[in-house]
């Protein structure tokens, strides 16, 4: 069969573009239930496009189109033959233990990225203290922490007043808005395709490893972890999170030379853009709650131990959290036969 391959592709793309939008509704919302129409309409599309992908097959010059068109006809198969049951509309805790750790793992290279970028800056701010102590004025953007750390320490372990009485709520809920504004910008800045979400990573990481190196200078590791773990076990992931969620945007925009639009593209992850942004939020919001009623008070008000032994717990259950919640259970591959290499 002799045909015109551009003019072949350029009439039937917007069929395939009109499966790939129903499908991608369908995985945004499991719960949707089509019409009657909508389901013949859904059927006539996955066999046009089954029918085109048959016929592109024997084109060797468009391999990036029919990679293109059998990743939409499986998915659409899929979509025909499945059987499990559906979630309902509303379901907020099958949306946190499923849904955000799932998109979370499914970007899981852009996190590793974004990790790094925190570490080179949390090295690149230890080694400017290292070499230039008298630049803590600089790097560090709060007072408090551009003074001796030991004299904090006193300060804040022999203060007889709670300096947060009748304000707590207020500093929680001040922590929480703040630091989800911050999120989202970085998240944002994936608009200047993820150079801007990168230097704000490693923006914040100069702050954390010069806080960080000067505390242990000091001799206060102990303070530091007991004041920083109980809520940054959570709130620094939560930030890398948020960068994460900035790369994947980049790379709708940059495309990678995906064989589609940018539409299409970005139409493609808004999904996992909203579950990562509203999981962070999540997150930080614990985090506010934590800071503002817990990491504040040290010994001897509550033992380092307690507050270490907090935070240790608390990261180990995210890890955990973002790692295994949401897996669906493999079955056991069947026994091979006899003579199966």
């Amino acid at each position: 069969m002799i045909i015109d391959l551009q003019k072949f592709i350029t009439e039937e793309r917007p069929f395939w573009s009109e499966l790939e939008g129903v499908l991608d509704r369908l995985a945004k919302r499991p719960e949707l239930k089509l019409t009657l129409s909508q389901l013949e309409r859904f059927h006539y599309l996955y066999q046009r496009a089954s029918a085109d992908l048959a016929k592109i097959k024997t084109f060797s010059a468009e391999p990036n189109t029919r990679t293109y068109l059998e990743s939409m006809v499986a998915r659409a198969f899929g979509e025909i033959h499945e059987t499990r049951q559906k979630p309902h509309r509303l379901a907020p805790l099958h949306w946190f233990f499923t849904t955000f750790p799932q998109t979370f793992r499914r970007h899981l290279r852009a996190f590793w990225i974004c990790v790094a970028a925190m570490m080179v800056g949390s090295l690149f701010g230890g080694f400017v203290l290292v070499a230039d102590p008298d630049a803590k004025q600089i790097l560090l953007p709060f007072s408090h922490l551009q003074g001796n750390p030991s004299d904090r320490v006193a300060e804040e372990e022999t203060a007889k007043e709670d300096r947060l009485e009748g304000g707590k709520s207020s500093f929680s809920s001040y922590l929480m808005t703040h630091n989800t504004k911050v999120s989202i910008f970085t998240m944002a800045l994936g608009m200047t395709w993820g150079i801007g979400t990168l230097i704000m990573l490693f923006y914040n990481g100069v702050i954390l490893g010069a806080v960080a190196l000067d505390y242990v200078l000091a001799g206060e590791t102990t303070f530091l972890l007991g004041w920083l773990l109980p809520h940054g076990a959570i709130e620094i992931p939560a930030i890398i999170l948020a960068g994460q969620a900035g790369l994947v945007l980049a790379g709708a925009l940059i495309g990678w030379g995906k064989p589609i639009s940018l539409k299409m593209r970005l139409r493609k992850i808004s999904g996992d853009l909203v579950t990562l942004i509203f999981g962070i939020a999540i997150l930080l919001t614990w985090a506010g709650i934590i800071e503002a009623f817990f990491s504040q008070y040290h010994e001897p008000v509550i033992p380092y131990a307690v507050k270490i032994g907090f935070g240790g717990l608390e990261l180990m259950l995210l890890v955990l959290f973002l790692a295994k919640s949401g897996k669906t259970k493999v079955k056991a591959e069947s026994p091979k036969l006899k003579g199966e290499s």
